[in-house]
Formats: C-alpha cells, structure tokens, sequence
C-alpha cells in the first residue's frame, strides 16, 4: 500500500514539473513576442495615416 502511494506521489511531482517548465517557457516566448510587436509598433507609428 505504501509503495502505491509513493508512485502516485512521484508521477504527481513529475506531471507539476513539468507543466511547471511548458508554463515557464511558454511565458517566456509570449513576453518576447509582445515585446518585439510593441516595439514594431512604436517604430511604425509615424506612417500612420489619419
């Protein structure tokens, strides 16, 4: 019994750690892109037309 609760415990810490790192690298990723459109954006924004 207590080695089936040891293995239920380990997959559970493997299954955070790794959402933990998609998460932390899907932040990063979304950071960069907001980051280099807003700077596209702020460098276009003198040939906008109104």
């Amino acid at each position: 019994m207590e080695e089936r609760v040891y293995k239920t415990m380990n997959r559970a810490g493997v299954a955070n750690m790794v959402i933990g790192v998609v998460t932390l690298v899907v932040g990063l990723a979304t950071g960069v892109l907001l980051i280099v459109n807003g700077a596209r954006l702020l460098a276009g924004k003198s040939k906008i037309l109104f």
